[in-house]
């Protein structure tokens, strides 16, 4: 009951959000939290922990992307493209990294991620450093104009909804409980006759399509797609976004890259307020240390809320029923 209300409120705050912020700002808030939760599926309910999350993030943004602008797919279509792309190579990248464990696995991811960027620096239809620029929006069902930002913005809420929806659902489904089971205890999952291995490849799959979701989304709100999207500090950056907000919880991931986000957007604006309130110029260049910052916030997290912040919460609310029962 709860945790319905806690949703309800959080859509109320989504749907009436535009009217208050920059809507473009918004839906990069709304994609990327998506992709933190889609990364959290894989590492927070299966344990697994994937350095090549760029690659489904960036790869399935160039498909969309070249999709609607050079191919002149609706944008339905381009956006569907873009998912089925990023679930073939999660697909392919899972056939090769789920026969290993452990940091043997993420080395497996890291090294394909890293071979999806350097082919998307050589590609031609990505045009390499320059990126994929000028990427239209499209119309809804050829009608309903894009252009708008208003309007895609609740497009976008609607995407990401959806996806989050889909995350929730796996979790709390049979597939789901098998995933945590195998994150507990992988041995005694076999044991029960379970087939592991095929049961990571579509928690891997599934993670990726979702990731290529978010990128792709983001693609048609931004109008552009560059290789920062497939380099592995973005797999880097959902990994931070995840373990700020809380592993292995719904909220956390999706907290965590709003925060995340919102820093590397506003340090800059809030360095220069705190500048001419304090007349420390220090402050001014406060939004070129992003990358300290984070970093700060990151190793608190790590000494101070082992668990993340929506994990410490959490674990303090439920603290007094704990105690009540024994």
């Amino acid at each position: 009951m709860n945790r319905t209300l806690g949703y309800g409120l959080a859509l109320v705050v989504a749907l009436a959000a535009p009217f208050v912020g920059y809507p473009v700002f918004l839906m990069k808030l709304l994609c990327f939290g998506l992709f933190a939760c889609a990364f959290n599926l894989l590492i927070g309910y299966t344990g697994l922990l994937s350095f090549g999350h760029a690659a489904f993030f960036g790869g399935a943004g160039y498909v969309t992307g070249h999709a609607l602008a050079v191919l002149g797919l609706p944008f339905e279509a381009a956006l569907v493209l873009g998912v089925l792309a990023a679930a073939a190579l999660g697909f392919v990248m899972g056939l090769l990294a789920i026969r290993r464990q452990g940091i043997y696995f993420s080395m497996i991811t890291l090294a394909l991620a890293q071979m999806v960027y350097f082919a998307a620096l050589r590609a031609p239809f990505t045009h390499g450093e320059d990126g994929l620029q000028g990427v239209p929006r499209g119309k809804l069902l050829g009608s309903v104009d894009l252009g708008n930002d208003l309007t895609l913005y609740y497009v976008v809420l609607a995407i990401c909804v959806a996806g989050f929806a889909l995350i929730v659902r796996t979790v709390h489904s049979p597939f789901g409980q098998v995933l945590k089971a195998i994150k507990e205890n992988e041995a005694r999952a076999i044991s029960l006759g379970y087939d592991v291995d095929r049961y990571k490849l579509v928690a891997f799959v599934l993670s990726a399509a979702l990731a290529g979701l978010a990128g792709a989304t983001k693609t048609v709100v931004l109008g552009f797609e560059t290789l920062t999207d497939v380099h592995w500090t973005m797999s880097g950056l959902v990994i931070l976004m995840t373990l700020v907000g809380g592993m292995g919880t719904l909220a956390g991931p999706i907290l965590g890259a709003f925060l995340i986000v919102a820093l590397e957007n506003k340090l800059g604006d809030l360095g220069n307020f705190l500048a001419e309130k304090t007349h420390v110029e220090w402050f001014a260049s406060l939004g070129e240390s992003v990358g300290i910052v984070t970093g700060l916030i990151f190793v608190a997290c790590v000494l101070l809320f082992r668990r993340g912040i929506v994990g410490e919460i959490a674990a303090v609310l439920h603290a007094p029923v704990s105690r009540r029962r024994t």
